[in-house]
């Protein structure tokens, strides 16, 4: 009987148990996944958390194969020549190839008091201590979201359906990756939903205190709670076991998502850097990466050639409250349209993504086999440029 091969990913979000499921269909391959938490987190639903009305979390039962080795945990180095992590609870894990899909999470700010006296939101651990300080604060207390991005303007949306009187300081532009059309239509919903935009020359944030921003054109505004949706980051995990990053952290590979120091070494997800041209963080791209890491794994594995990415976009679903909602379409290349779909079909259309997401994960976990690739994922996506 031919020996297992041994795979370990580092990372249980979308990009980490998408190459998993797709890795534990192939033959005699061993999966182990490694992530710090017990259960899947649904990234693109945090800001529901916020609002209370989602808690964000499916079971790792659900989503993952049954033959898939789960070690809730975190990797404290990689040691690429002795082919092995180092946990952070003490031991090694050994592996034949390695993907890593270690994700995202909140950039650390740069303004003065942000880290002290704003929330950020990236992960699920910080969505959690922000919903109790929302509850806290009395309904008129003002709430100040800081980003224009969509988890901005989700969180804002969602905060002011609650009854609470938010304010959306963008800095230079709304939803900078949407079409003018598509932001003129997100910018009008919010105004109903009775958030303040504040854009171009002067709002950007100066710095933060217990109860204020101040813009860097003097303006100050009373805060009661402010939320940090700026920006993300990922973990240094690859600089610090020594591996080739490109300047924010993220892993260097080629076009077939191998590291460019090791053929063993394979990455997806927000942490990747194919090419030295990463994609947009987003659940969408995530998706397709994981396929794609599996793929250049077996292939490897097979002996043969991987074949490179041809990931395809098809635009960028954001919810605005529980009754409104835009998807932005895009070119296959991600670059917005003039076309959306705004109000209630939005809204429906963006549920639809975050469920039909799970599903997709869900029925891959329960596939006997691996099917064949496509080159289009569903449309399942939050944008993370702030």
């Amino acid at each position: 009987m031919d020996k297992n091969t041994d795979v370990v990913v580092i990372g249980g979000g979308y990009a980490g148990v998408t190459a998993a499921n797709r890795l534990a269909h192939g033959d005699n391959v061993s999966v182990t996944l490694i992530n710090p938490r017990p259960d899947f987190v649904e990234r693109i639903r945090l800001h529901q958390l916020v609002g209370g009305t989602h808690d964000a979390v499916v079971d790792y039962g659900q989503v993952l194969a049954e033959n898939i080795r789960l070690m809730v945990d975190s990797v404290a180095t990689i040691d690429a020549a002795g082919r092995s992590v180092a946990l952070t609870t003490g031991g090694t894990v050994g592996y034949d190839y390695l993907i890593y899909a270690v994700g995202s999470g909140s950039a650390e700010p740069d303004v003065p008091g942000a880290a002290e006296f704003a929330h950020p939101i990236a992960t699920l651990e910080e969505a959690r201590r922000l919903r109790p300080v929302v509850d806290a604060a009395p309904a008129s207390a003002p709430v100040t979201v800081v980003g224009s991005g969509p988890t901005g303007i989700e969180t804002a949306a969602e905060l002011a359906e609650e009854g609470r009187a938010v304010t959306l300081v963008c800095g230079q532009v709304l939803g900078p990756y949407l079409h003018p059309r598509g932001r003129r239509s997100v910018a009008r919903t919010l105004a109903e939903l009775g958030v303040t935009v504040l854009q171009g020359p002067g709002a950007r944030v100066a710095a933060v205190t217990r109860d204020a921003v101040r813009l860097d054109d003097g303006r100050e505004l009373p805060s009661r709670v402010t939320v940090w949706a700026t920006g993300f980051g990922v973990p240094d995990l690859a600089a610090r076991s020594g591996l080739s990053t490109d300047a924010v952290g993220r892993l260097l590979t080629d076009e077939t998502l191998t590291s460019v120091d090791d053929a063993r070494i394979v990455a997806a997800g927000d942490a990747a850097a194919p090419a030295d041209a990463p994609f947009r963080m987003s659940c969408q791209a995530a998706g397709q990466l994981g396929t794609r890491a599996a793929r250049t794994v077996l292939s490897r594995i097979a002996g043969e050639r991987p074949a490179p990415l041809n990931l395809r976009f098809a635009g960028q679903c954001i919810s605005l409250g529980r009754r409104t909602g835009i998807f932005q379409f895009a070119s296959l290349d991600d670059h917005a349209n003039p076309f959306y779909l705004g109000g209630r079909p939005g809204a429906k259309l963006k549920e639809f993504i975050c469920k039909y997401t799970v599903k997709q994960l869900v029925n891959e976990a329960r596939k006997s086999g691996p099917r064949p690739e496509r080159g289009n994922a569903a449309p399942a996506t939050v944008g993370r440029a702030a």
